[in-house]
């Protein structure tokens, strides 16, 4: 039996998704910047993708840029969200993924800013109050941090976030990665400044993205060589994959509820199956339902003497998952999030993460192999 459970890391392409794209590669393929009727044709393809986009993000076209994914839309808002906005200082928290943490301590190290990291706890909230200090202390500071965290699912309250950093002139950017598509979001209402998202999250094509800016925050460019996105981003556009990415935004948002309870109702059975089958089983992050993130659960084991060998044994069983961020898979370098938080380092943790097309017996068989691998450890 074959099981996937590492839709944080990807997810598996929706067959109406992948229709939409073929049709366009057979029979559009004019590019967008040509005059002619071709490309034409394919620059509304385009614009017919953003409006798509836009409007179920309640904004305007103008303020969606397709890119190449999460991590250039991430690297894009902070680095010239800060220069082009003469920003001296930044917050963010040892959470965040390394699109983020490492774009913005790079800018550290060069001398651009003064970065600033929140205390967590160890369910994965950022310490609110400390952020409030740190703008009132430093007022017109950059503000990074994501939606929901990709490793143990906490949510935070960006919208709490948003309305403290306008009163304290901050700008403020969130990786929604791990919630776009999985959540609603109307960002007219938020008044945020950067919202950045990947396809491939949301039963969509890899290689593309886009990044949210509100059209009262100006950048320049991040990648230069072109007048394509509006003079925004340098190089031909991945028609196929903006093509993609809409269709799939469009179908998540047509079926959100639905989904939603049903990846809940998965995450929730396995809570229930674990710790009615595993002694001394863990959750690492939030997982009450209004304080997390239905798609993803991570779990910490009892049976420290085979941590080493827990992904191993449950690959050899069919079963995908993860260890982490899947951005990291193959370090020896251990989870910085689970060290942020205080994750016992000598119990395996492992990251489940659910999509529309898991079934109760994928649980049940994945609860199965992990009492083989366990029990008699214990």
């Amino acid at each position: 039996m074959q099981v996937y459970l590492d839709n944080a890391a990807t997810t598996p392409i929706d067959p109406e998704v992948i229709n939409a794209m073929v049709e366009t590669m057979e029979n559009d393929f004019g590019n967008p910047s040509s005059i002619h009727a071709h490309g034409r044709k394919v620059k509304t393809i385009i614009e017919k993708a953003r409006k798509t986009v836009a409007g179920l993000l309640h904004v305007s076209p103008a303020e969606i840029f397709f890119t190449s994914g999460g991590t250039e839309a991430d690297n894009t808002a902070i680095v010239r969200g800060i220069i082009d906005n003469g920003i001296s200082h930044a917050i963010t928290s040892p959470l965040e993924h390394h699109a983020v943490l490492h774009t913005l301590e790079e800018l550290e190290r060069t001398g651009t800013i003064r970065l600033s990291k929140l205390g967590v706890n160890a369910q994965g909230y950022v310490d609110l109050q400390q952020l409030e200090q740190l703008l009132r202390e430093n007022p017109h500071s950059f503000v990074s941090l994501m939606h929901a965290n990709n490793e143990i699912g906490t949510l935070t309250d960006i919208e709490y976030v948003s309305a403290l950093c306008k009163q304290y002139g901050a700008v403020f950017h969130s990786d929604t990665v791990q919630t776009m598509g999985h959540f609603a979001h109307d960002l007219h209402k938020l008044q945020i400044d950067f919202v950045t998202g990947a396809a491939h999250k949301f039963h969509g094509p890899k290689g593309v993205g886009f990044i949210y800016v509100n059209h009262n925050t100006k950048i320049k460019p991040f990648i230069h060589g072109g007048a394509q996105e509006r003079n925004m981003r340098g190089g031909t556009e991945n028609v196929y994959g903006i093509v993609g990415l809409a269709k799939a935004l469009e179908i998540c948002h047509a079926n959100m509820e639905e989904h939603r309870q049903y990846i809940q109702g998965l995450k929730s059975y396995m809570i229930d199956q674990l710790t009615a089958n595993i002694p001394d089983i863990r959750f690492n992050g939030a997982i009450a339902p209004e304080n997390s993130l239905y798609t993803v659960l991570n779990v910490s084991f009892p049976c420290t003497d085979i941590a080493d060998m827990m992904l191993f044994t449950l690959d050899i069983a069919g079963i995908s998952a993860s260890g982490g961020s899947a951005c990291s898979s193959g370090s020896d370098i251990g989870s910085h999030v689970l060290q942020a938080i205080g994750a016992d380092p000598q119990r395996p943790c492992v990251r489940f993460s659910f999509s529309k097309y898991n079934t109760r017996a994928d649980i049940d068989y994945v609860v199965d192999k992990i009492k083989e691998c366990c029990l008699d450890k214990v």
